[in-house]
């Protein structure tokens, strides 16, 4: 399995080649950059020219994106609505549509590979509604990322239209073969279980992003600081036709230093066969 890190570690940090160098350090074989303007700004030509530089002359693979989810720098704190695929208010799903596709351009300079997705937010609900709304964005979504080399990746949350039997469901309806699946651990052990998530899902996936909690609230936990089986969990990858990439997504501590989180990125990649 390919392991990949997140920079939703440095979320309170800008992303500067420095980090990039302490992923690979740690023995990361891709990243995935977390697109929150306060941390990694797409819409400065000078900042994604800095990371495009850095990946052309290391072996570190750009694998893939994680979709803004607010538009602003300070992830809502200030107000800011979320950015809404399924928003009932067609105003807010074109902003959403726009601020994601923006985003999505930082592959003409950084060779991504994939773009992760959230459909909606944890209130919405399962409707008629919802399906043509999820449909239509990720029609859009990946025909604008076909020409970028990019694949878009639906993810599982804690909504009742990011469930998985519900994803598979808007896969199916709409023929989208070309969209996979994130499966966020944390997330399905919060909502079906790991094992009904990986069932469900299967041969989709093509990527799981690896965090643990204890099935009560979204954490961002390192494996093992909260209830997750992970042997168990892994063997089922490992056993799915192609093995998803392990992208490892945990929140950042302010307090540790950065030998600290080299020490623990290698030992989470090391659950990884």
């Amino acid at each position: 399995m390919l392991c990949v890190l997140s920079t939703h570690l440095f979320l309170n940090h800008r992303l500067h080649p420095g980090l990039l160098e302490l992923a690979e350090r740690s023995g990361a074989q891709g990243v995935e950059i977390f697109a929150a303007r306060q941390h990694f700004d797409y819409t400065s030509r000078e900042d994604v020219a800095e990371l495009a530089e850095w990946f052309r002359s290391s072996e570190l693979q750009p694998f893939s994106m994680h979709a803004p989810l607010y538009a602003d720098r300070e992830m809502g704190r200030g107000g800011a609505p979320a950015l809404n695929l399924l928003h009932p208010e067609k105003s807010r799903r074109i902003d959403a549509m726009d601020e994601i596709k923006r985003a999505l351009e930082t592959a003409e300079f950084i060779p991504l590979r994939n773009l992760v997705v959230h459909l909606g937010e944890r209130g919405d609900e399962w409707s008629p509604r919802t399906i043509e709304f999820a449909l239509t964005a990720l029609e859009h979504l990946g025909a604008f990322a076909h020409p970028l080399g990019v694949r878009i990746l639906v993810e599982n949350l804690l909504s009742e239209p990011t469930a998985p039997a519900r994803l598979v469901t808007i896969l199916e309806m709409g023929h989208l073969s070309n969209i996979g699946v994130c499966l966020d651990l944390g997330h399905a052990h919060i909502t079906v279980g790991v094992p009904d998530a990986i069932a469900t899902l299967g041969r989709r996936i093509a990527t799981v992003h690896v965090h643990d909690n204890h099935a009560l609230k979204d954490e961002h936990l390192w494996p093992g600081s909260g209830s997750i089986a992970w042997q168990a969990a892994i063997a089922s990858l490992s056993a799915l036709p192609s093995p998803p990439a392990a992208v490892l997504e945990i929140a950042g501590a302010p307090s540790e230093t950065h030998a600290a989180l080299t020490g623990k990125i290698e030992q989470a990649f090391a659950l990884f066969p």
